[in-house]
């Protein structure tokens, strides 16, 4: 959505170029909306709005991958216990 390639007709597709973009208002009001409802430090938050300014897509995918990281985070682990019970098939008579 932010990249641009641009393809000589003479070139070989291995040698295509990529462009980036920087992000638009509403790019940047969507970047912002993703972090609703998460508490994140500003230097993060700050970090995307930089990188946005360059490469809109970059900033997405920063997003996306701390948000995800975030979410691993906060998820309760699920720690297998084994149960012992005794066994009545085993009496000691």
């Amino acid at each position: 959505m932010y990249k641009a390639l641009i393809e000589d007709i003479f070139s070989d597709p291995e040698d295509v170029e990529e462009t980036t973009f920087p992000a638009t208002d509403k790019d940047l009001l969507i970047l912002t909306e993703k972090f609703l409802g998460f508490e994140i430090p500003s230097k993060v938050f700050l970090q995307a709005i930089a990188i946005a300014d360059y490469d809109g897509a970059a900033a997405f995918r920063y997003v996306d991958n701390y948000l995800t990281t975030l979410k691993n985070k906060n998820k309760p682990k699920h720690k297998k216990l084994l149960v012992l019970g005794a066994s009545t098939k085993y009496d000691n008579n």
